[in-house]
């Protein structure tokens, strides 16, 4: 089923641990399918990223550098990549399913005439992959028709790749129809944060409406997530009820988790919840409510009022660490 094209998503100069994981897709689907892994870098000044990513077992990295591709603009990235899949005669198309590559790979199969397969967590031999429905409670097996295929990756689906030896870079020209090109990049608003980023976090605590309002989040939950070194998730019902912004949604219309330690704090453990982080290695959860969806889930559970649990399990790791 031929060579795989893994898009190398880069953001301020590094490789976030979701392109890592698409390296370890790529490279599954490449072993499992009989072709060769390679990775596209897009952008301005990338020569020091296309070499990295070559060291992550890629055969051949594809450099695409142009002034033009320096801010990710959906237009301009589809036209490039396209260009890349047809000229090196690429047959699976993969990238994980971030915020980018969601708004990339749709546009992308379409420019291609290509099949898609969105948010997968496994890839098989025969070519099929597998997808979650229903918040993860049935898996649909997808067979994706004609050549190209372009397919997006959970981000918690596989492990980060790690270094593999270097593969070679080849820098490759494309035209870009600027008459064709709309999209102009005005500007960036990034949430910035002391805290690590919540996809990528090995420790993750997340809140819950229990927690009533806004003021308990800094509080209580605060508190705990610092002496952790964790990052700070919520439930759609806190992020609804006003009491966090959105950013830091868990969940199935919010980010998908997995770190080796989630701790979940007045959070009943609705399923759309638990679709966002049930394959976190470790869950602990802390609810008053003995009867709450989140216990069945969860390796360790204490039924307690949250407003006393947690103030004593900051002071407990505090005196851990000191």
């Amino acid at each position: 089923m031929g060579d795989v094209l893994v898009f190398a998503e880069h953001l301020h100069g590094k490789f976030p641990k979701t392109t890592l994981v698409a390296f370890a897709a790529g490279k599954d689907a490449a072993a499992k399918f009989g072709g060769a892994c390679h990775a596209v870098v897009v952008g301005s000044g990338v020569d020091a990223l296309a070499s990295e990513a070559a060291t992550y077992g890629m055969k051949t990295v594809f450099q695409v550098d142009s002034p033009r591709l320096e801010h990710y603009l959906a237009d301009a990235y589809t036209a490039a990549l396209a260009e890349v899949v047809k000229a090196k005669g690429i047959e699976t198309v993969i990238a994980t399913a971030t915020a980018t590559g969601k708004d990339l790979l749709p546009r992308l199969a379409a420019r291609l005439g290509a099949g898609f397969a969105a948010d997968i967590t496994e890839i098989h031999a025969d070519g099929t992959v597998q997808r979650p429905m229903y918040a993860g409670n049935v898996f649909a097996t997808v067979k994706l028709v004609g050549s190209p295929r372009v397919i997006s990756v959970r981000a918690t689906a596989f492990d980060a790749a790690a270094k593999d030896g270097a593969g070679s870079v080849e820098k490759v020209p494309v035209s870009l129809d600027d008459g064709k090109l709309t999209m102009k990049f005005v500007g960036l608003e990034e949430v910035t944060s002391d805290r690590p980023v919540l996809t990528e976090a090995r420790i993750v605590v997340s809140g819950g409406r229990g927690l009533k309002n806004g003021e308990n989040f800094k509080t209580v939950l605060e508190p705990l997530v610092d002496e952790l070194g964790a990052a700070m998730g919520a439930s759609r019902a806190a992020v609804d009820a006003g009491f966090v912004p959105n950013d830091l949604q868990v969940g199935q219309t919010g980010k998908v988790v997995a770190p080796e330690l989630y701790i979940a704090v007045g959070l009943s453990g609705a399923i759309q919840h638990l679709a966002g982080m049930k394959d976190s290695k470790v869950i602990v959860a802390i609810n008053k409510d003995a009867e709450a969806p989140i216990f069945q889930v969860a390796d360790y559970g204490l039924v307690a009022d949250l407003f006393k649990a947690v103030p004593e399990m900051k002071d407990a790791v505090h005196k851990l660490k000191s």
